[in-house]
């Protein structure tokens, strides 16, 4: 059974970081793109970054660009969001999902329509 699960997060102050973790069973990571949302209180879910393997581009909506970087781990079938600089907006529950195309990253990394196979959800709350 294909199965995302996402942990790492937790309370941290503006301008600190966090490496969120989804580790992937069912199915191995290192075939098929894989992409981070998050969602905040009140507000639809957006896509924040994705990381094909199609051509091993990666994409970043413009908010998160030079902040937050996508990485994998192949051998633990797991890729992680590393997150610097946090600010407030950045808060709400991160969710790792596989894009709906498998092997490359959609045009519009920030349409929640765009993915599936969703995780759980790790929450991020950054506030002093």
């Amino acid at each position: 059974q294909l199965q995302l699960v996402e942990s790492g997060g937790g309370l941290v102050q503006p301008g600190g970081s966090l490496n969120l973790s989804c580790t992937a069973s069912g199915f191995a990571l290192d075939y098929y793109a894989i992409g981070w949302l998050r969602q905040a209180p009140g507000k639809e879910r957006e896509g924040v970054a994705c990381d094909s393997v199609s051509d091993g581009s990666t994409h970043y909506i413009d908010s998160v660009k030079g902040r937050f970087t996508i990485s994998r781990d192949n051998a633990k079938n797991t890729v992680f969001l590393q997150m610097n600089s946090l600010k407030p907006e950045d808060a709400g529950v991160y969710y790792c999902a596989s894009p709906r195309s498998k092997y490359f990253c959609s045009a519009d990394v920030s349409s929640p329509h765009n993915y599936e196979y969703w995780g759980q959800g790790t929450q991020v709350t950054v506030s002093s």
